[in-house]
């Protein structure tokens, strides 16, 4: 059974319906492009059920999608919330959820990129690409810290550490804000690759030819943690990232 996220998070971020949609139709199609057949035919997803018919990945249709969704008075400071979802045939149902755009200094502004099958598991071609995949969440969306794990890797880590679920935290990859990455130590059991604003994805899974045990992630989660670099962002947010 598959069950793999890729997300990530940032503070304070006020958006339009219209902003946050140019980053999510951005992610959406460098998703595409990266593996067509995981990545396409994307539906409105209501209670996580797909909608038919498909939703085009561009701008202007999600922003009619993100608008129909979010009619509370108060979405622009709480932010606005969907998600999208495709299940191609030989293909782990994959989600994106968002919650973007809100100014309160209280609420987390997140994305989330979920793969879930019951026949399939980790050993997935599009698994071991999850490295690339937080990549481009990082860069369309210009996270504070991010990470790609399966459920197991997640739950050690966090019962190991004591940490809130929405924590900083290492995973199979982690990814770094520009502050963070300049704290990040050399030479952790991974590859090294720098992104759009001067962040770091570190993948422990060397390009998905490596299989990280979970002894290494929580070894790689400490290295991070005692160099400053998983740091909580400081609450009121004042600013998206740390």
């Amino acid at each position: 059974m598959l069950n793999v996220v890729v997300n990530g998070f940032w503070g304070r971020r006020q958006e339009s319906a219209a902003q946050v949609a140019g980053r999510w139709a951005d992610s959406l199609n460098a998703l595409e492009a990266l593996d067509r057949a995981a990545f396409s035919g994307w539906r409105e997803a209501t209670g996580d059920v797909a909608s038919a018919p498909e939703l085009p990945a561009s701008a202007a249709a999600l922003t009619d999608y993100i608008e129909r969704t979010n009619q509370e008075p108060d979405a622009g400071r709480i932010g606005f919330t969907t998600s999208v979802l495709t299940n191609n045939p030989g293909m782990p149902r994959v989600t994106v959820a968002i919650h973007a755009g809100g100014t309160s200094e209280y609420v987390t502004n997140s994305v989330a990129v979920s793969f879930r099958s019951r026949e399939l598991d980790e050993s997935v071609a599009v698994i071991r690409r999850t490295a690339n995949i937080l990549r481009i969440v990082a860069e369309a969306w210009d996270i504070d810290a991010g990470q790609a794990a399966g459920r197991t890797q997640f739950t050690a880590v966090k019962d190991a550490f004591g940490l809130p679920n929405s924590a900083p935290r290492c995973g199979r990859s982690v990814y770094l804000s520009a502050k963070r990455a300049a704290l990040a130590p050399e030479g952790l059991p991974g590859t090294y690759t720098r992104t759009a604003h001067d962040g770091l994805v570190i993948d422990l899974t060397r390009g998905g030819s490596e299989d990280p045990s979970v002894e290494t992630i929580i070894a790689a989660h400490r290295a991070l943690s005692s160099a400053g670099a998983l740091e909580a962002l400081p609450v009121p947010f004042d600013r998206p990232t740390w």
